[in-house]
């Protein structure tokens, strides 16, 4: 059995791409707005911190959309630019698809339900269209590779 990354596709890096250029160019202009109107002795700490929130949320755009998921012989690999991390197939009782609600619209992703850790988002399977049929692919090969590692 080979290994299988599991990520988005190039088209919908680019959909994700476009929409968090949206938000940053909105968090950008609000801390220029910030600055513009903050008395003198303050005008620093707010830039600071809108500064500092928006690298914050640039990151985590950055690491969803180039996070990967490897799945491996011996479990699933978390391959992000923030850490990486793998699950032995052994220590995973099942995968979930779920929902979170936003104000941008109901996102689905896939996730690890571990035995005796938190369950784990898995990367690249984050999306917010509906009956996603690149999604339900997703969650099939990594079904297919766990069913294959148990039994074998």
């Amino acid at each position: 059995m080979s290994e299988v990354l599991i990520g988005f596709s190039a088209a919908a890096r680019r959909r994700y791409w476009w929409r968090g250029a949206i938000v940053m160019v909105m968090f950008a202009s609000g801390t220029v707005a910030v600055g513009l109107t903050a008395p003198a002795s303050e005008r620093w700490w707010w830039v600071g911190g809108f500064g500092a929130f928006v690298l914050a949320v640039g990151f985590d755009m950055i690491n969803r959309i180039y996070g990967r998921a490897a799945l491996t012989t011996a479990g699933i690999e978390f391959r992000t630019i923030a850490s990486r991390r793998s699950i032995p197939w052994n220590e995973i009782v099942g995968i979930e698809e779920k929902s979170r609600a936003s104000r941008s619209g109901l996102w689905h992703y896939l996730q690890v339900v571990r035995i005796k850790d938190r369950s784990l988002m898995i990367p690249g399977t984050l999306t917010n269209r509906m009956w996603d049929a690149e999604l339900d692919h997703k969650r099939v090969l990594i079904q297919e590779h766990w069913s294959r590692a148990l039994t074998d």
